[in-house]
């Protein structure tokens, strides 16, 4: 997952009780039957602040990907045929809504988005995080998986057909393993800590655990930023221009809003300005955000061959 990330509520940082006529979230026992089938007039839908009410409604049935973006939004338009891509392929199993956010001022306010492109899923009415950002193709599936697994596990594994073509039966998700169920149970929570001790014993485990691996570098990102101020990260950073703490919390910020460049490249200044004896942290943090976008994105294999020439 991306920042990135899955599974962590946005309780207290989305309210969508400001969007009239919002239908009431299921109550326990009330999810929609496993398999259940719902028409739709497309698998992509665009929405605006009168039609989301549906989109909410729709979330109780099978899960629903929000894609905000604008028209001036150059990451925008990289990621979105990625989005409605993967959307198409799973046959279904995921709705996508997207919301112009110059269009919708409702919905950009709802879900406070400060930066995009900025991806939500909706389960059963609540807002579960994606990322924010362009990410790369295979990171996007890597995190549809973890939606529908996180899904099924809240009662909402339904499918959506085209034209009235509802399907009888969507096929099940496989269980998550009890570490990787605990992880998230522990972002949902906000607990970040015992997430990073569970994804840290189940690689402990099985040290091949790619999921836990990819899991436990963004749930130390969301740890490290949660709580900071931005303005103030940056004015500290902008003051003392060597300060390795501060240009770190400045990095992880970036990346988290999706400025995958600019943190890169913040961090190998910095790395190229410090003494051989102090770039240890720095080479350590480059090499974790480069893992969490992947080393086939052309930003990575950038940085990374930035990094070499400064090592040797």
């Amino acid at each position: 997952m991306t920042d990135p990330t899955l599974g962590a509520s946005l309780r207290g940082a989305v309210d969508l009780s400001s969007l009239r006529n919002r239908p009431a979230p299921a109550a326990p026992g009330e999810e929609a039957p496993a398999g259940a089938g719902v028409a739709v007039p497309a698998l992509v839908l665009d929405v605006t602040d009168e039609t989301f009410p549906q989109v909410l409604e729709l979330s109780r049935t099978v899960p629903v990907v929000v894609d905000l973006w604008a028209e001036w939004c150059g990451p925008c338009k990289q990621l979105s045929p990625i989005l409605e891509k993967v959307v198409l392929e799973l046959g279904g199993r995921v709705v996508l809504a997207k919301v112009d956010v110059d269009a919708n001022p409702q919905l950009s306010q709802a879900f406070r988005a400060q930066s995009i492109p900025m991806v939500v899923a909706l389960v059963a009415g609540q807002p579960v995080p994606m990322f924010t950002g362009a990410v790369p193709e295979q990171q996007v599936r890597e995190v549809f998986a973890q939606l529908l697994q996180l899904a099924a596990q809240n009662g909402v594994s339904g499918s959506a057909a085209v034209d009235g073509d509802v399907p009888e039966e969507a096929p099940a998700e496989p269980p998550l393993p009890p570490l990787h169920a605990e992880a998230f149970a522990a972002i949902e929570e906000g607990d970040y800590a015992r997430a990073i001790t569970a994804y840290e014993n189940a690689l402990a485990e099985n040290p091949r655990d790619a999921e836990a691996r990819a899991g436990l570098g963004q749930v130390r990102l969301l740890d490290r930023v949660q709580g900071v101020d931005l303005q103030a990260a940056r004015a500290a950073a902008a003051s003392a221009p060597l300060d390795v703490a501060a240009q770190l919390t400045v990095a992880d910020l970036d990346l988290s809003g999706g400025h995958v460049e600019d943190a890169y490249g913040r961090l190998l200044d910095l790395f190229a300005q410090l003494p051989p004896e102090e770039r240890t942290p720095v080479r350590e943090r480059l090499l974790e955000l480069f893992a969490l976008v992947g080393d086939a994105d052309p930003r990575v294999i950038a940085a990374r061959g930035r990094l070499a020439s400064l090592l040797f």
